[in-house]
C-alpha cells in the first residue's frame, strides 16, 4: 500500500468522486516539488500513488483539480481546486487524506 492514500467522496451526489485529477508535492525550501499524480477511480481512490516509496518527514500538499471533476459531471463548482497541506512527522507511518466534496464546500481530516 502507498504511504499516502486518498479517498474523494461527492457528498452532494452520495457516491465516490470518479475522475478527480490530483497531484502530490513536497515543500522543498520555498518551492513545491512534484512527486506523483493520479486520477481517482470508480471508488474515488488512486491506487499506488507512491508505490513502495517511503517519504521523509516534511510538509506535503495534495492538490485536487475539482474544476475538472465538476465539469465532467455537469456541475458548477465554487472551488476550482482544493489544496490540502499536511505534515508527515513519521516516515514509517501510513497517512490517509480523505476529501469530502460538494459544489459549494469541502472538508478533510486525517483518516486511517
Amino acid at each position: 500500500m502507498s504511504q499516502i492514500t486518498t479517498h474523494v467522496l461527492d457528498t452532494a451526489r452520495g457516491h465516490p468522486a470518479q475522475g478527480v485529477p490530483l497531484t502530490l508535492s513536497r515543500l522543498d525550501n520555498e518551492d513545491w516539488r512534484h512527486l506523483a499524480a493520479g486520477t481517482t477511480n470508480s471508488d474515488g481512490r488512486v491506487g499506488a500513488l507512491l508505490g513502495d516509496e517511503v517519504l521523509p518527514a516534511g510538509t506535503y500538499r495534495m492538490h485536487f483539480d475539482t474544476a475538472a471533476y465538476f465539469a465532467a459531471t455537469g456541475s458548477d463548482g465554487f472551488y476550482p481546486w482544493v489544496d490540502v497541506v499536511f505534515t508527515l512527522s513519521d516516515s514509517g507511518e501510513h497517512y490517509h487524506i480523505p476529501l469530502l466534496l460538494s459544489p459549494f464546500g469541502y472538508s478533510t481530516y486525517r483518516g486511517s
